[in-house]
């Protein structure tokens, strides 16, 4: 029973924090980035940096929603 609430409760926690405006944008952003990569095609080493700055900051904040810490 207790491990239940548990889990509830991380579910709401990380349902807050994923439609928190901040994290929204930052996700929406970097995916942008992401396709905004492969529209204009991957010719040179900076599109390359291009593609990993965007991908970490995506997993960044995918990793900050699967880590729920207590307040």
């Amino acid at each position: 029973m207790l491990k239940a609430e548990k889990n509830g409760a991380e579910r709401t926690r990380r349902l807050e924090r994923v439609l928190r405006v901040e994290w929204l944008g930052q996700t929406v952003a970097s995916l942008c980035w992401i396709v905004s990569v492969f529209v204009y095609g991957v010719s040179e080493t900076g599109d390359w940096l291009q593609l990993a700055a965007a991908s970490a900051w995506l997993v960044a904040n995918v990793a900050a929603i699967a880590s729920v810490e207590a307040d």
